[in-house]
């Protein structure tokens, strides 16, 4: 293993988690455009429900799920980046384990 490879997942890692920092701060930056789209949508339905004066429980609802999938999906990739990295120090380290026993001394 390379240090760039862990210095790349490293960068990955720092870059991922300033979005889901990002996203539970309720920034749009980091979002998909799906996830964006869903928000918008729902605030807009919302704003529009508001201007008739009637209830928005249902937009507020679906904001919240969206942000929640945002911050979930995120979550997700975080960790499957640190499962990644773990990975390869330690297949370095058994390479590194193996090399030293098969020498002579």
């Amino acid at each position: 293993m390379a240090k760039s490879d862990t210095r790349r997942l490293d960068k990955e890692i720092q870059h991922t988690t300033r979005k889901l920092t990002a996203v539970q701060n309720r920034e749009l930056w980091p979002l998909d455009g799906r996830e964006r789209r869903a928000i918008l949508a729902a605030v807009a339905g919302g704003g529009i429900r508001t201007a008739r004066g009637k209830s928005t429980g249902r937009a507020e609802r679906s904001i919240d799920t969206a942000w929640s999938a945002a911050e979930t999906r995120l979550i997700a990739e975080v960790t499957a980046l640190q499962g990644e990295r773990q990975r390869l120090v330690t297949e370095a380290a058994k390479a590194k384990a193996a090399k030293k026993s098969s020498g002579w001394w």
